[in-house]
């Protein structure tokens, strides 16, 4: 898996700095879509990380069909994540044949559809975002089989922020699960409060001693 690295968007890190050192508080919104929880976990657990590198950040996790514009474009760092489906983000229609296929595998223990599940989804979520303010900073994260072929989600939503004007604090990240349906792979919702911490260190935010 990919970890962080120096990406574009200088400028806008710079910018975000120089307006932290006059707030002594951070705000972070991670948005996420989940359709079995896997995502969520993954979210919940990215903040962890956030919320451990800086304690002092005020930090919302919210799902995208509950999470507001309005409520998140005051945000300093904007973190969005989403399952993978068909090599890229979910669509209305991928949703749909996910949740009749949970309902008809009747033996699968963990199935049953997380609240909001039917949608909307992060891809129309982001399509609806407006452009970044000027510093506003963002990453993307997804859920994935481990797989070459099963592509990525944080990709294109990662792309598409770079097109609303954000600067990246990160490449985009992949966590995996063990099947369609989950569980996560066992040590990754440690690796994904590690990414949260480190993603709130490439902001701007320095490491806190312990």
């Amino acid at each position: 898996m990919t970890g962080l690295s120096p990406v574009k968007g200088a400028e806008a890190r710079r910018a975000h700095a120089g307006a932290r050192e006059s707030e002594e508080e951070m705000d972070v919104a991670v948005v996420y879509e989940s359709l079995f929880g896997n995502t969520r976990l993954v979210a919940e657990a990215i903040a962890d990380g956030i919320r451990a590198a800086d304690p002092a950040a005020r930090v919302s996790v919210t799902r995208t069909d509950a999470a507001k514009l309005s409520e998140v474009e005051d945000a300093c760092l904007l973190v969005v994540g989403g399952p993978t489906h068909m090599r890229r983000m979910s669509s209305p229609r991928s949703c749909q044949q996910g949740l009749q296929a949970a309902r008809k595998a009747k033996d699968q223990r963990s199935c049953e559809p997380e609240p909001g599940a039917a949608g909307p989804g992060l891809r129309e979520w982001l399509q609806a975002l407006p452009p970044a303010r000027l510093g506003s900073l963002a990453a993307a994260f997804d859920t994935r089989v481990e797989s070459r072929l099963a592509g990525s989600a944080a990709r294109p939503a990662s792309r598409q922020l770079k097109r609303r004007g954000f600067g990246l604090a990160g490449k985009p990240e992949g966590f995996i699960v063990t099947g369609l349906q989950g569980p996560l792979r066992p040590g990754e919702l440690d690796r994904a409060r590690t990414w949260g911490a480190a993603l709130t260190r490439h902001a701007g935010v320095p490491a806190r001693s312990s």
